[in-house]
């Protein structure tokens, strides 16, 4: 069995590609051997930003011959078939069988399909991985880019290093076709020409000359001895490592960022930390904007001091181990980034001379969605809806607070930081009202209003930023709805599906109690014609619908089975979300019970019964003389009814669940004694009607019929 490389190298590959790009040539590349029945033992990959290699385990020299067996026509067939079949098994007609089939004599057709070399089958790979890369951008080069049958690669391929064992296998790269020129005279297109061999190169700058590969099993290290790491995982360690050391050398912490990792082992093929300094006096600008620029512009990892804040340092990854152990390196960097932070300060302390107040005109000239009007328009729906939500003892927090925190919390977007960093929208605007004397509460509540932004983010408790968190992200829910404009498919524009999993982790962090109709004309803003759109239409139901499904991917990881939020839901009217999961859980724990799944079953064939039997009967009443088992379910409802009802109305869920629990022994009963299809046509609907009465009572609590099992 023998080990194949293959090394495709080309200009440098954009680190966000590289990852994908090496399980890109995995999966095409294992097609190929399927396609030829040929499997390796093991596959590995490898990406730095001038190579992506594969080394693919123990493969036989040649793939294995293979007996076909082909049924043909009975042998007294006409002419035509039988030299139909022999044209299709590419055989003459001595050399078929004939067999008895059934009694009657079929001609067979034996194909011995001898081996191929696995050198030919690595070389048809090849051919077809390169013309097959899915990269997500790709371009052509050279003299092959006059024509659009030259192959395309992310950046101009270089060589190609394919080896079998220490055996080369012979491809040849070719791209290129005949054209006309406008006298239609038939002119020849240069061709794109590369041909595997076993010669790379090393390092850029540390080893520019040809090295030739021995083999796969030689190709990791003999290029480590050119000044290139080829395991990605190995040089994000070496990052990892030498930028903890470096910082923790200079007394101080690094900041860990796993993408910025991944970004600077994508961008070097021999990293190496190194640590640099920056004025001190740029620590006047939050920490935020400091570390998004150092990492944004120039992928720099950021430090801490002892007490936790942001230290005047940086660490590079030089891709080079310099003579003067980087001195030079960092020098250069240093220059640049103090460039950039200079920058930062001027957004800075220009946006500071502007009151958050005056930005609001600029907002009336942003449009938020055609529908919906502009961001002006929305700050002022979310500033009303906060207000509301605090007035009506939704939220406990000052309504005037909560009130001027929305009508600020956009404003930070019309600045010169947040053109600079869309991502720190929301921040700026926090800091922006804190340094203008602005209520601590208010400033909180603009920084933190988009917050819970995904999963694993932190859930605001701070009335004012929860008031306004909630209402912006009701306002947007709510109102796309009333448009009828929710997600389709995969495609969400406005990230609803977002703000719903927002929504339902600040109520129930909170423990806020909030019914979607009064939020909905609360939306609505006095608008005959929004307020139409709710009541006529089905905004409510598919609203609630919406938040329902939100619900069950939120509450998947709890454990929470999603056929019980559908059975609460199924109800109808229960859109306070505590109160909702209250249920749930409930019903959970008495789902996992003896009583919960004998009762289940009991219901499901109660209702399976009423729905053969087209439901209850007109004018169905009670048994004069019914049978004790009839008698005891009848009492038991007439006990149980009551206090499932009372305790619903209480939200003892519990105490409810308990209540349909004493139903389970007389359901049993009845079924095991009484016969519901009795030839007394008042009997069976009397019990028709029973089982009915049974069925509704468990509807006090869930729709059992949604329930699995």
């Amino acid at each position: 069995m023998t080990d194949f490389l293959l090394e495709l190298r080309s200009e440098e590959i954009p680190a966000r590609m590289q990852d994908k790009a090496r399980e890109d040539l995995a999966r095409l590349f294992t097609a190929e051997l399927d396609k030829a029945g040929l499997k390796a033992a093991s596959l590995v990959t490898y990406a730095t930003p001038r190579r992506l290699t594969l080394i693919a385990r123990d493969l036989p020299a040649q793939t294995a011959a293979v007996s076909e067996e082909l049924k043909g026509p009975p042998a007294d067939a006409p002419d035509a078939a039988v030299e139909g079949f022999l044209r299709k098994a590419g055989l003459t007609r001595d050399a078929l069988e004939t067999r008895d089939v059934k009694g009657r004599a079929t001609l067979f057709a034996v194909i011995e399909r001898p081996g191929h070399s696995t050198l030919q089958v690595l070389a048809d790979a090849i051919a077809n991985v390169l013309a097959n890369f899915p990269w997500p951008k790709s371009m052509r080069w050279g003299a092959g880019s006059e024509t659009t049958q030259s192959i395309r690669w992310v950046r101009p391929l270089q060589s190609i290093v394919a080896l079998f064992g220490e055996q080369v296998v012979p491809f040849e790269l070719t791209g290129g076709n005949l054209r006309t020129d406008r006298n239609g005279n038939m002119l020849p297109v240069p061709r794109v020409k590369i041909k595997s061999g076993a010669v790379t190169v090393g390092h850029r700058f540390h080893h520019p000359d040809a090295i030739t590969i021995t083999s796969a099993a030689t190709y990791v290290e003999q290029l480590r001895d050119a000044y290139v790491i080829v395991d990605q995982n190995e040089r994000r360690a070496t990052i990892a490592v030498g930028a903890k050391l470096a910082a923790q050398k200079a007394g101080l912490s690094l900041v860990e960022d796993e993408g910025l990792l991944i970004e600077n082992a994508g961008l070097t093929e021999w990293p190496v930390p190194l640590l640099g300094r920056f004025d001190e006096a740029f620590l006047d600008v939050p920490p935020e904007v400091i570390q998004l620029t150092a990492r944004v512009n120039q992928k720099y990892f950021v430090c801490t001091n002892a007490d936790g804040k942001l230290a005047n340092a940086f660490i590079c990854t030089a891709n080079i181990d310099a003579a003067d152990g980087g001195e030079r390196i960092v020098a250069g960097n240093q220059k640049v980034l103090a460039a950039r932070l200079s920058d930062a300060r001027f957004f800075y302390e220009t946006d500071l001379k502007t009151k958050l107040d005056d930005l609001h005109p600029k907002l009336e000239k942003i449009v938020f969605h055609e529908k919906l009007g502009t961001v002006a328009d929305k700050v002022d729906r979310v500033a009303k809806l906060a207000r509301w939500l605090v007035e009506e003892g939704i939220v406990k927090a000052d309504p005037d607070l909560a009130e001027r925190a929305a009508r600020l919390c956009k404003a930070d977007l019309v600045t010169g930081m947040v053109g600079e960093f869309p991502e720190l929208q929301g921040l700026m605007g926090g800091y922006y009202a804190a340094a203008q004397g602005e209520d601590p509460a208010v400033a909180a509540a603009i920084r933190d209003h988009y917050k819970p932004v995904g999963q694993g983010d932190d859930v605001p408790t701070a009335p004012v930023t929860v008031a306004v968190s909630l209402a912006d992200k009701l306002d947007t829910l709510a109102n796309f709805f009333i448009e009828d404009m929710p997600p389709t498919g995969s495609k969400d524009p406005f990230a609803l599906r977002r703000a719903a999993l927002a929504v339902i982790s600040l109520i129930l962090r909170n423990g806020l109690r909030l019914r979607l109709e009064r939020v909905l004309l609360a939306a609505s803003e006095d608008d005959l014609e929004r307020f139409e759109k709710i009541f006529y239409g089905r905004t409510e139901q598919n609203l609630a619908a919406f938040f329902a499904d939100r619900l069950k991917v939120q509450q998947r990881e709890a454990g929470v089975r999603h056929d019980l939020i559908d059975a609460v839901f199924a109800l109808g009217g229960e859109d306070d979300l505590v109160r909702l999961l209250a249920r749930v859980h409930a019903l959970q724990a008495f789902m996992a019970s003896e009583d919960g799944a004998n009762l289940l079953a009991g219901y499901k064939r109660a209702a399976n019964i009423l729905k053969k039997e087209g439901g209850v009967p007109e004018g169905a009443g009670v048994n004069a003389a019914p049978e004790p088992a009839e008698a005891a379910l009848i009492a038991a409802l007439d006990a149980a009814e009551p206090k499932a009802a009372a305790a619903v109305e209480a939200e003892d869920f519990e105490g409810a669940m308990a209540a349909l629990a004493t139903l389970r022994a007389p359901i049993d009963a009845f079924f095991a004694d009484v016969t519901v299809n009795d030839a007394d046509k008042d009997k069976r609907a009397a019990r028709l009607a029973l089982l009915a009465r049974m069925r509704d009572a468990v509807h006090r609590v869930a729709d059992f019929g949604k329930i699995e099992g």
